[in-house]
């Protein structure tokens, strides 16, 4: 098979297409055809190392079909969404033809959706569905603020927000991301700076009731104090960079009576604690089939522009999900 094969840690010129043995499932494994799949923050700190000694074939997610599933629980031709259980980590990943997934991170669906845009929905809506609705327990008429909401998790928080009847406030870096997050869902759209809080207490007074921080740890304390009382944060990603927060100081720095978390589905999706058949995956599938959601990705690319996608995402330039097709 064809798989796009990092050669050494580096830049997007390190990632090449080379002809691979076919993987063969093992007991508790399941061989899916690959037809689509995202690309992800994560598979940019694969590539350049910074998440340690990682599989040179990347990928954490795609659609496509089963091939092969020797527990007969899965039939050939079944679509799926696939995502998480170490692939392109600790297992080959997505990056590939054909990629051989654990079982408890095969999800069937049926849709009518094309490959490209089926493909936008794993990663991207899990997380932001885990955030949502566990984390920070969203719920109809409570007010989200979404930092980094033009990235393709945030989008999908937007959706996904909006659907479920909250009120949305979504930050930006450029004035021309306001009217994209309205167009998802958002009320309303804000320039992303420092200080932040202050800006949202003019919109909700009495502080919002969660925060959804893809930005990271440079902002996840500005967003403590943009709660009311008993209102949540969860830092779920780190567009802003990952830096620890040093000096913490609980007493400065945390107001009382709110909430923080984290979420990392990297790490927990598929498995005992966090099982995908938590996740409403059809009905966002449906959701993404009537327009509902508004999830078409930003940009499809050819498996052989694996290069230039990559190249993308170190310039920032995607504002969305990016998803490469396989012919």
């Amino acid at each position: 098979m064809k798989a796009i094969v990092r050669q050494a840690f580096g830049g997007p010129e390190q990632l090449k297409i080379e002809e691979v043995p076919t993987p063969v499932p093992s007991s508790g494994e399941v061989l899916v055809r690959v037809r689509a799949f995202g690309l992800n923050r994560a598979e940019q700190y694969f590539r350049k190392g910074a998440w340690g000694d990682v599989h040179a074939i990347s990928g954490i997610e795609c659609a496509g079909e089963v091939e092969s599933d020797p527990s007969g629980r899965h039939g050939e031709g079944q679509q799926v969404l696939a995502l998480m259980g170490g692939m392109g980590r600790s297992i080959a990943g997505s990056y590939a033809e054909f990629v051989c997934v654990p079982f408890a991170n095969v999800v069937p669906v049926t849709s009518t959706l094309p490959w490209s845009a089926l493909a936008a929905l794993p990663e991207s809506y899990a997380t932001a569905w885990a955030c949502l609705m566990d984390n920070l327990q969203l719920k109809a008429s409570q007010t989200l603020l979404i930092r980094g909401a033009t990235s393709a998790l945030g989008q999908a928080a937007i959706n996904i927000a909006h659907g479920v009847g909250a009120r949305v406030l979504a930050t930006v870096r450029g004035w021309d991301g306001i009217e994209r997050v309205k167009s998802l869902g958002a009320d309303q759209g804000l320039m992303e700076a420092e200080g932040l809080s202050r800006h949202v207490r003019e919109v909700a007074p009495s502080g919002v009731d969660a925060v959804l921080d893809i930005v990271g740890t440079s902002t996840v304390l500005d967003s403590l104090k943009a709660l009311k009382r008993g209102g949540r944060v969860c830092l779920a990603g780190f567009l802003g960079g990952g830096a620890p927060l040093e000096k913490l100081d609980p007493m400065a720095h945390l107001p009382s009576g709110r909430h923080l978390s984290f979420f990392g589905g990297a790490f927990v999706f598929g498995t005992p604690e966090f099982p995908l058949s938590e996740i409403p995956f059809q009905q966002m599938v449906d959701a993404a089939t009537n327009g509902v959601y508004k999830a078409s990705p930003a940009h499809i690319l050819q498996f052989a522009e694996i290069q230039r996608a990559h190249r993308m995402m170190d310039d920032h330039a995607a504002r969305g999900k990016m998803v490469i097709t396989i012919e």
